[in-house]
């Protein structure tokens, strides 16, 4: 029996796909969904932002590329290009970070390096309520 999208019935020519975590800062929850391994991150980027609006999540963010930043949530501080590839072999979890403008043509990622969302979620996860 042959898959449906076999490379013999002519499918995504034999490239694996990947489930791919997607955590937007600000946002309620990560985002799940499949990209073909050696994708592109601008494509990933888009299949983000397209998963987000589907699932009518606040806030709107929009849909242009070029206003975000994607990070590999292994503690990398470096955004990726979107002209690379992922590579499921250093990660298939992913930080979205929307671009802040500070000027006219100056941007900034609202993000203060890869530890600071680390300390956020270290921080809710320790909050404790004390009993009198």
């Amino acid at each position: 029996m042959k898959l449906k999208n076999s490379p013999a019935r002519g499918g995504d020519g034999g490239r694996s796909r990947i489930l791919a975590t997607v955590t937007l800062m600000g946002s309620s929850g990560p985002l799940r969904f499949l990209v073909h391994e050696g994708e592109l991150v601008e494509t990933v980027i888009t299949t983000a932002l397209k998963s987000y609006s589907r699932q009518r999540r606040l806030p709107v963010l929009g849909f242009d590329v070029e206003d975000f930043l994607l990070y590999y949530a292994n503690g990398s501080s470096d955004a990726l290009s979107p002209e690379e590839p992922i590579n499921s072999m250093v990660s298939r979890r992913f930080i979205l970070c929307k671009k802040q403008r500070e000027g006219k043509d100056q941007l900034h990622c609202r993000r203060k390096g890869i530890g600071s969302w680390k300390a956020m979620l270290n921080n809710l996860l320790s909050f404790r309520v004390s009993s009198y």
